[in-house]
């Protein structure tokens, strides 16, 4: 398989992924389903970072949950690449804020 940088590669190869093992008819793309799926993945990742396990651990794991981003914005109809660009554009605009020792990003109301 070729590999390119490009989202387009990336959207249309999870595609294929979810037409191959027809996600759509099967419940695969349920988003309760897909939720609970991306939950599981973040466990493992934290797995991963709290048992001190390798680099190349976690970057498979999230690898995982990116895959589940991908067919998520698949599953629900909705254009992931514009909606990370006009998430990106809004939290530029955000201040940080130290909170117990970490720096947070965050829409923090009054």
């Amino acid at each position: 398989m070729e590999h390119s940088d490009s989202y387009q590669a990336m959207l249309d190869v999870v595609q294929a992924f979810h037409d191959k093992h027809d996600f759509k008819n099967k419940g695969g793309e349920e988003m309760l389903y897909r939720i609970a799926l991306m939950t599981e993945e973040l466990g493992e990742m934290a797995e991963v970072v709290t048992k001190g396990k390798s680099k190349e651990q976690l970057a498979e794991e999230t690898a995982d949950l990116f895959i589940l981003l991908i067919g998520t914005a698949i599953s629900a109809d909705f254009d992931l690449k514009q909606a990370f660009w006009k998430k990106m554009d809004k939290i530029m605009q955000r201040e940080s804020k130290m909170v117990n020792g970490r720096v947070r990003v965050s829409e923090f109301r009054k």
